[in-house]
């Protein structure tokens, strides 16, 4: 199968398990509390069943899902670095409980530490974010590419979650941000495919998990988007499980945010 065609597939299949499973259970479901305090509905599981059914049919690689134990996810992160489908069934559940649009289905095949090709299903608006590493990212089929010219960090949109920041950065966040304006839908998946297209300007996550950004840190990456960590530069040599995210659209606009935010820690 051709790369081309492999991504293909996995687009298909991230708006299938929308059609199939997802979407006829939007705003029909009630949710329950998971031991972490995070939302659960009977769509995320339908979702991720799914999922493990038809994607070793695209790639023969087990499936690392959002709702398995961690002691699972962590055995198959360990026993299959040759590859290994990493989803997030509903990314936003609790906003997809909640009847809010923001919400997607998140897969990546993962390779050797980081994620080769990722694709990003927003079901309501019906846009796909796709990318392969090293051939660039699209939405919708149209090519995803960084600006000529920076935004000046007083200018930017920020996409925010304060959660897990630590230290000083919430309170410096909400009193002397160097950034306009700040948002925060509540799915991490969609801060990355919206900065890859533009629609944010910088981002700042203070621990996302395998499946946050799996896909979509690629996505923003192939859209010439500059990603680091609160701990450094490196962005894909961190811890897989609790990975911080700086990025912004340009390079220029990344050296004066991640500095930022370094030192505001």
């Amino acid at each position: 199968m051709s790369d081309t065609d492999l991504l293909a597939r996995m687009s298909d299949c991230a708006r299938d398990v929308s059609a199939s499973e997802i979407m006829p259970r939007f705003r029909q479901v009630t949710a329950r509390r998971k031991h972490d305090g995070t939302l659960l509905t009977e769509a995320d599981l339908a979702s991720q069943a799914w999922l493990m059914r038809a994607l070793p049919e695209i790639a023969p690689y087990p499936v690392l899902g959002e709702e398995m134990c961690a002691a699972d996810q962590k055995a198959l992160l360990d026993a299959n670095p040759d590859g290994l489908w990493i989803v997030d069934p509903i990314d936003g559940t609790s906003n997809f409980a909640h009847g809010l649009p923001y919400f997607t289905v998140s897969i990546a095949l993962w390779r050797h530490g980081r994620s080769e090709y990722g694709a990003i299903y927003a079901p309501v608006l019906d846009e796909c974010f796709t990318a392969r590493r090293g051939a660039g990212a699209w939405l919708n089929g149209e090519r995803l590419e960084a600006p000529a010219e920076p935004v000046r960090i007083s200018d930017s949109i920020a996409a925010v979650e304060p959660k897990y920041l630590g230290g000083h950065l919430p309170v410096r966040i909400v009193t002397v941000a160097p950034f306009t304006s700040q948002r925060n839908y509540g799915a991490a998946t969609l801060d990355w495919c919206y900065l890859a297209a533009g629609r944010f300007d910088l981002m700042l996550h203070g621990a996302q998990r395998l499946w946050d950004y799996a896909a979509g840190a690629l996505i923003a990456e192939e859209a010439g988007c500059v990603l680091g960590t609160l701990k450094g530069r490196s962005y894909w040599d961190c811890d897989p499980w609790t990975r911080s995210a700086v990025a912004a659209r340009h390079p220029q606009a990344f050296d004066v945010w991640h500095q930022w935010a370094t030192q505001n820690r």
